[in-house]
């Protein structure tokens, strides 16, 4: 299949690809561009410390899918049935430990569906006040399947393991029992700076979920990001869970779109419920094909930037004129102070080295580590900043 620019434009919404050809600027919902923002970057070679993913050139994504296409006899599906797609599919089940795994267009469609299947007649939900299902998605679950979601942990990553069984508790004890259908995690949890939850804390919650026969549901959409931390592994992580939702464009370089993973007889309904709720767009490969290129090594290479990520925040603390605020947790982002003696000159340094910032407001800039980290060490960034 050959593609050009025209065909590829009209194929994928020129929104959802990353940098303009003439500026940097962070990709797929990462901070807004800084004052140190360069008119032109290199974005080949270009370090940006916002934001979860590479940095990528308008200009040049027709090309990057060109060779995609070029590595793969039968790229394409139809209906989401075949080709990239199903090829991915198969690699998100082996990586998450699922037996089946489904795409979907949108994450929000994810946690929907897996909210309404696990939960069945028993429409009742337990999730994070902070979390994605509760205050980024319009109330879909309640709205179009009935489901109470019940807000626990307001102003933090997530609930205690006491907090959660007492909710259970408030529930099932009473004039008027109510079974709990289902519990929600999301982790890291982007409402609190990219928190995660811990891998003890979340095989508790499991074990009194199972313990009550509630089943539970992962909105991963960064899981993948906690590679490296400590204790955590993909398939044990999701093993306390009977579904998974992960994105595709958070840091897999695709346009849009997330998979779902669990059970078989689960994710056929699954794949029933995308239909009917207007999910089973025409084709997916545009992202199925740089998601499927991304899977190879992706824990490995996430490990390294928590590595990378971790060196320069270690060096920037031993550095005069510089505060670093660690995220309990943390994933990829932590809050950097810059005292008026390092603010002197950085816009020139940055744009002289390649390194690009979030927004600065007074002195104070949310640092995102992504795969643009690894392409330089850390003397060289530290010097940028310093």
């Amino acid at each position: 299949m050959t593609l050009d620019r025209r065909s590829f434009l009209g194929a994928v919404p020129i929104a959802s690809l990353g940098l303009a050809a003439g500026g940097a600027r962070a990709q797929y919902g990462a901070a807004p561009p800084s004052s140190t923002a360069a008119p032109a970057a290199d974005t080949d070679t270009l370090v940006l410390l916002a934001g979860d993913t590479l940095p990528r050139s308008l200009a040049g994504e027709p090309a990057r899918l060109q060779a995609l296409l070029d590595k793969h006899a039968k790229p394409g599906d139809g209906y989401l049935l075949g080709g990239a797609v199903t090829e991915l599919e198969t690699a998100f089940s082996a990586l998450l430990g699922k037996e089946d795994t489904v795409f979907m267009p949108t994450g929000t469609l994810a946690n929907h569906i897996a909210l309404r299947l696990l939960c069945g007649e028993n429409r009742h939900a337990l999730v994070q006040q902070e979390s994605h299902v509760y205050r980024d998605e319009s109330n879909a679950v309640t709205t179009l399947s009935g489901i109470n979601l019940v807000p626990l942990a307001p102003g933090k990553a997530a609930p205690t393991l006491e907090e959660v069984g007492a909710a259970i508790e408030r529930a099932e004890i009473g004039p008027y029992p109510i079974r709990v259908g289902a519990i929600a995690l999301e982790s890291p949890v982007r409402r609190a700076q990219g928190a995660a939850l811990t891998p003890a804390l979340v095989a508790g919650i499991a074990k009194l979920a199972r313990e009550k026969k509630i089943p539970t549901h992962l909105d991963g959409a960064r899981l993948l990001l906690m590679s490296g931390m400590p204790g955590f592994g993909v398939k044990a992580y999701c093993g306390h869970f009977d579904t998974v939702y992960v994105s595709l464009y958070k840091y897999l370089g695709a346009p849009f779109g997330g998979v779902l993973s669990g059970p078989r007889p689960l994710m056929a309904k699954a794949r029933e419920l995308r239909h009917i709720f207007g999910g089973t767009i025409y084709h997916g490969w545009q992202a199925a094909l740089p998601a499927l290129d991304a899977l190879d090594g992706v824990e490995e290479r996430h490990a390294r930037v928590r590595a990378a990520g971790e060196r320069l925040l270690a060096a920037l603390e031993r550095t005069p004129g510089f505060k670093v605020r660690r995220v309990d947790n943390g994933s990829n982002l932590a809050m950097l102070e810059i005292g008026p003696e390092r603010l002197a000159g950085l816009e020139q340094r940055l744009q002289k080295a390649n390194v690009r910032l979030g927004k600065l407001n007074e002195g104070k800039v949310l640092l995102g580590f992504n795969e643009s980290i690894l392409r330089r060490d850390t003397d060289y960034l530290l010097k940028a900043l310093v």
